[in-house]
C-alpha cells in the first residue's frame, strides 16, 4: 500500500511540476502569449461557426502542438543559455533549429485553420 502511495504522491508532484512550468511559459514568452491570443480566437470561431467534431479535434490537436512546440523550444533556448551564455554559432543553430520547429508547427496549424474556416467565410 505504501508503494501506491509514493507513486500517486510523486505523479501529483509530477503535476505541479508541469503547471509550475506552464504558467512560467505563460508569464515570461511573448510568442506563447500570443499564441494563446490566437487560440482563444480560433476558439471564438469555432463556437461562431459551429465547427464539426472533427474540426475542433483538429484545432484544438494545431493548438496544442504549437503551444507544447513553444515551450520545447524555450526549454532548448534556456538550457543552451545555460550550458554557453556567450554567442556561439552552434548554440545560435540550435536555437534556430528548435524555433523552425515551432516555426513548421505553426505554418501547418495556419493550413488548418484556413481549410476549416475558409469554406466558413466564403
Amino acid at each position: 500500500m505504501h508503494n501506491k502511495e509514493s507513486l500517486l504522491k510523486n505523479r501529483l508532484k509530477s503535476v505541479g511540476y508541469a503547471f509550475k512550468g506552464a504558467v512560467y511559459l505563460l508569464k515570461t514568452e511573448a510568442s506563447i502569449k500570443i499564441q494563446c491570443a490566437i487560440a482563444l480566437i480560433a476558439t471564438l470561431f469555432g463556437f461562431i461557426f459551429n465547427i464539426s467534431t472533427y474540426e475542433w479535434m483538429a484545432q484544438i490537436l494545431s493548438i496544442g502542438l504549437v503551444m507544447s512546440m513553444e515551450g520545447i523550444n524555450t526549454s532548448i533556448e534556456e538550457i543552451a543559455n545555460f550550458i554557453h551564455p556567450e554567442q556561439h554559432s552552434k548554440i545560435g543553430l540550435i536555437k534556430d533549429i528548435a524555433a523552425g520547429a515551432v516555426f513548421i508547427a505553426s505554418v501547418f496549424a495556419c493550413i488548418i485553420g484556413l481549410i476549416i474556416y475558409l469554406p466558413k467565410f466564403f
